[in-house]
């Protein structure tokens, strides 16, 4: 399956509710794109749903889900897909991507835990993720996660996230940070780990700041500033993968729209800059 990216291009931002009204009074130029969780805006109606509405018929949005545990032991909730589905439809949004782990186990877990990679694991996920798209009829878009321990681990991460992208025929959201983060976990190298995803599968990227609490431990926390070696992965992935959408992720200490707008315009300058490089090249 292809995901359809015909309307996202340039750089995103994640859009929060407090952000509503500046939104709504004038968006930054920087912002081509928006990225919602589906999970944040369902059980609203009223006023609420209103403005968001406003906006999605203004600019192009996106989605990133939370909650649909494509790992889990639990059934797939169907009737959660099918809602996934009508706020798609009813908001024109071409684009919903989630996460490679699961949060429910007989319950709310409420964290992304790492799918064991095993063969029997690639079978199981890839089996949940074409009944999702069955259900979407559209492609579902996963994202490569960040992760601290392996259980049962008899495969590599990368060799794991090839066969579900295989299997499923589904489309992957290349996280440049987590590759980055788990790079440095989990000792391996991040270039070699960018390199081995296929560019057919990839719908869009993300980036984002995280948190580094020792030399061999960084932790994903979307928290801070984009530092200069995710920069520089960003810009290898443009190299071998091609210029995609770039969503810049940031989920809390929020700065300044202004502050958030340099890290949007650096995205923009290393698209331009592929894109010059690239066109050089043909």
């Amino acid at each position: 399956m292809t995901a359809d990216t015909r309307t996202v291009t340039g750089s995103g931002l994640g859009l929060r509710r407090e952000m509503l009204d500046d939104m709504l009074f004038a968006k930054p130029a920087a912002i081509d794109f928006f990225e919602v969780a589906p999970e944040n805006w369902l059980p609203f109606g009223g006023k609420l749903q209103k403005q968001f509405r406003s906006l999605t018929e203004q600019y192009t949005f996106i989605c990133h889900g939370l909650s649909l545990s494509i790992g889990s032991p639990d059934p797939l909730d169907v009737i959660f897909v099918r809602q996934i589905k009508q706020f798609l439809q009813q908001h024109n949004i071409p684009l919903y991507s989630e996460h490679l782990s699961y949060c429910s186990g007989g319950g709310h877990l409420y964290d992304l835990m790492p799918i064991p990679f095993t063969e029997e694991a690639v079978a199981y996920v890839a089996k949940r993720i074409r009944q999702v798209q069955d259900i979407l009829e559209q492609p579902l878009v996963l994202e490569n996660v960040s992760y601290y321990a392996a259980p049962g681990q008899q495969m590599s991460e990368q060799d794991f996230t090839l066969a579900v992208l295989q299997e499923a025929d589904c489309q992957l959201l290349l996280d440049v940070n987590n590759i980055y983060v788990n790079s440095v976990n989990h000792g391996y190298d991040a270039g070699a780990f960018l390199r081995a995803m296929p560019s057919q599968r990839i719908a869009y990227y993300h980036i984002a700041g995280h948190y580094k609490e020792a030399d061999d431990l960084l932790v994903d926390t979307h928290g801070a500033p984009v530092i200069s070696p995710v920069w520089q992965l960003l810009a290898q992935a443009y190299q071998w993968h091609g210029v995609k959408p770039t969503l810049l992720e940031r989920d809390f200490n929020i700065p300044e729209l202004a502050v958030l707008g340099q890290e949007l315009n650096q995205i923009k300058a290393l698209q331009t800059a592929a894109s010059d490089a690239l066109a050089l090249r043909a």
